[in-house]
């Protein structure tokens, strides 16, 4: 393995390189922390078989209810990334698209009601399709932040004023924090 690994490291550009190396990390870095979840979880049944076999069922339920979720978001997600070949997310969502591709994405954000844990890799997928930073970030933020859907019952448990001022000031700073990630990631 490592001889092939070597031949293939002299026909690869620095970049390919640094891309494998990366992803074997990557890798490591998962098995490692599967090994390690699945030592905590022997351990946990040693010390109490019961609590164990309750809190793994509740993962399980827990997972259950998130799954239909996460698959709908990745088959819409993979269903426009098919559609919308590289130029043209770049041409939407790309640096150069300007401040109405930011708007828009601010607005989407704003609208749509995903869990982070979903948005992420959602984020993820559009950067590498060519799509801006700012505007993902800002999408992300007002993501995180922004709650139109759930307004309604902002509204009543913070009152009217307060859950539009929360509201409106979290849209306003989602483009400085946009533009912060922008800089820190251009570091």
């Amino acid at each position: 393995m490592l001889q092939i690994l070597e031949t293939l490291s002299n026909k690869l550009t620095p970049i390919h390189r640094f891309l494998i190396i990366e992803t074997m990390k990557i890798g490591l870095n998962v098995m490692l922390l599967y090994a390690f979840t699945l030592a905590a979880l022997i351990f946990s049944a040693f010390k109490d078989r019961i609590k164990t076999k309750k809190a793994v069922l509740k993962g399980l339920k827990s997972l259950s209810n998130i799954l239909p979720q996460f698959i709908t978001v990745l088959v819409i997600v993979s269903i426009v990334l098919s559609l919308f070949n590289e130029a043209l997310m770049t041409g939407i969502l790309g640096e150069e698209s300007g401040v109405l591709s930011t708007f828009g994405a601010a607005v989407v954000g704003s609208i749509t009601l995903i869990p982070g844990f979903i948005a992420f890799p959602v984020a993820s997928e559009l950067l590498r399709s060519g799509a801006g930073i700012v505007p993902v970030a800002t999408f992300i933020s007002t993501l995180m932040m922004v709650g139109i859907v759930t307004l309604p019952m902002e509204i009543e448990y913070l009152g009217k004023r307060a859950a539009l001022i929360r509201n409106t000031l979290a849209f306003g700073f989602s483009f400085p924090a946009a533009l912060f990630v922008a800089w820190v990631i251009s570091l």
